[in-house]
């Protein structure tokens, strides 16, 4: 099916992804154990780093903690752009530290910052930048970039990429998020039969989640279509 740009109305793309539980990017609750989930992560990342890396890594983690602190704050312009007390933004930090893990790590915090800010092209520039392999930020940031690109109306890609993020995460948390998602989209898409082998998913790997109660209903509307 060829994809249709849905830039300009993105309110049906709306009622494909909402609920809420499922669309991570709307979701307070949910962005926030993102959020939670880097700088736990981060945190322990640099205070390793202070001590024993190199000279550029550990420039490019000092230089970015500022950032980390905005982005906390939901002050994602700032974090962004930089402010007036010497910190650059993770824009330039990215740019800059460009081959370290904290510049690396600089392009995650940009393009979430992005999509907090409506800016979803912009999103999906920086998120598709950040490379990573671990269970837990990794498949978050490819969840949020599939989210990104069903905002602007990337249906075909933002199934596949929250697919791909599911199957990464491989976890009672993430994975029937971006199951349930992927699961819309592809009704929106009138791809049902997939969208019920999305829902069951959920169903028979991850029965004992949250989204998990309710999945029933997700596969009986899809099965009557």
């Amino acid at each position: 099916m060829t994809e249709q740009k849905h830039t300009h109305d993105p309110l049906n793309v709306d009622e494909a992804l909402s609920t809420s539980e499922a669309f991570l990017l709307k979701n307070k609750n949910l962005l926030l154990g993102v959020v939670i989930a880097l700088v736990v992560i981060v945190g322990g990342y640099l205070g390793y780093k202070h001590f024993i890396s190199e000279p550029k890594e550990q420039k490019a983690s000092e230089a970015i903690f500022k950032g980390e602190q905005y982005f906390g704050d939901d002050n994602f312009e700032i974090a962004l752009k930089g402010d007036s007390l010497g910190y650059a933004g993770f824009i330039k930090l990215a740019d800059q530290f460009s081959g370290t893990d904290a510049g690396n790590l600089a392009n995650a915090y940009a393009g979430l910052c992005y999509a907090q800010l409506g800016k979803y092209e912009d999103a999906i520039k920086y998120l598709d930048k950040f490379s990573g392999n671990d269970l837990l930020v990794a498949p978050a940031v490819m969840g949020a970039l599939g989210n990104c690109y069903a905002q602007v109306g990337q249906l075909d890609k933002a199934v596949a990429t929250l697919l791909k993020a599911a199957e990464h995460a491989n976890s009672m948390t993430l994975s029937p998020i971006f199951l349930i998602q992927a699961g819309q989209i592809l009704e929106k898409q009138g791809k049902n039969a997939e969208a019920v082998d999305a829902y069951k998913q959920v169903k028979n790997k991850y029965g004992n989640s949250y989204q998990a109660m309710d999945i029933d209903k997700y596969i009986e509307r899809a099965s009557l279509k």
